[in-house]
């Protein structure tokens, strides 16, 4: 499973940093690669992590969600 997430608020290195450290709690990502110039961050997964999991550490790193694809 590979999910790329449109995330809005990021304006540094620590907003980059603050939201990769919270999607690495998520159980089951693998990979975390979150881009400030691109405003996105892609996951990856051997199963399946529900998108509601995914939109929770947006929002608590601080950041808006605006679409997963």
């Amino acid at each position: 499973m590979r999910k790329t997430l449109h995330v809005e608020g990021m304006s540094c290195s620590h907003c980059v940093a603050a939201l990769t450290k919270e999607l690495k709690k998520i159980p089951g990502l693998n990979v975390v690669e979150v881009s400030l110039e691109k405003k996105q961050a892609v996951v990856e997964a051997s199963s399946d992590v529900p998108d509601e999991s995914l939109k929770n550490a947006v929002e608590e790193a601080g950041f808006e969600l605006k679409r997963i694809e």
